[in-house]
């Protein structure tokens, strides 16, 4: 079983149908319980580092490892496995909450599909609107429902290692701060990896890289980096000027 150590070490990546390099030697770390983030402005090359860790793409000079194995020596599966990941946008199909979380996913060890499943809801602060479903007979989902069926889904395998991507920004701040706290819960115990627009979701962040032009241009604590005055403080500062938010 993969603890979660996570190193990328000077990776290079390049699309095939892209003009220029995306990553030009990407070095970042995350040990094994550790909360990182991933800030930057769009195309810096933070959804990038996602594709990479869970093998959608292979970097093209470069290595990432996890529990110091290149990743290019795990089974693909295996890796999958290990690594939640929580997206923007997630896809929800036509079916029951149980089949939209198990995915047809077969566990191993003691516990049943039944105790994992009410574990994941509780962990995502599911539960309550998901009986309320069951009784009520299906309704739509709101935003953030959706959103924390997916993070069930995503931890439903109890991974390692979570990605959670843009996870709130297309929410309201109503629903966003329901998500948030579930995404807190989620994290506790695992090697989390946070790449955010709304940069007032990374205060707590052990670490945060702030990438510019495919590498790392800063890296600190959200109070250490505010202090520095550079990308990421100009960043807090002009997204508190948009929404009105205390840094």
């Amino acid at each position: 079983k993969l603890r979660g150590d996570v190193i990328f070490e000077s990776v290079r990546f390049k699309y095939a149908a892209r003009d220029g390099e995306v990553l030009k030697g990407l070095s970042i770390a995350a040990e094994c319980g550790q909360y990182i983030a991933l800030a930057g402005h769009s195309g810096c090359g933070k959804s990038t580092t996602a594709s990479l860790l869970t093998k959608l793409y292979s970097c093209t000079e470069g290595k990432i490892t996890i529990d110091g194995v290149n990743i290019e020596a795990i089974d693909t599966r295996t890796l999958r496995r290990a690594i939640g990941v929580v997206s923007q946008e997630p896809s929800l199909f036509n079916g029951t909450i149980r089949e939209n979380v198990v995915l047809g996913r077969k566990l191993t060890g003691s516990e049943t599909e039944e105790q994992r499943l009410n574990k994941a809801l509780k962990i995502a602060h599911a539960q309550d609107f998901v009986a309320k479903l069951e009784k009520d007979g299906g309704i739509s989902l709101s935003g953030g429902q959706k959103q924390r069926i997916a993070i069930a889904r995503a931890i439903f395998m109890n991974p390692a290692i979570l990605i959670l991507d843009e996870a709130t920004s297309a929410l309201d701040v109503q629903s966003e701060s329901a998500v948030q706290e579930a995404l807190n819960d989620a994290r506790s115990g695992r090697t989390t990896i946070v790449i955010a627009h709304r940069l007032s979701t990374l205060k707590t962040a052990d670490v945060i890289y702030v990438l510019d032009r495919g590498v790392v241009a800063e890296h600190g604590s959200h109070e250490t980096l505010l202090t520095k005055g550079g990308i990421y403080s100009r960043m807090v500062e002009r997204q508190r000027l948009v929404s009105d938010e205390p840094t």
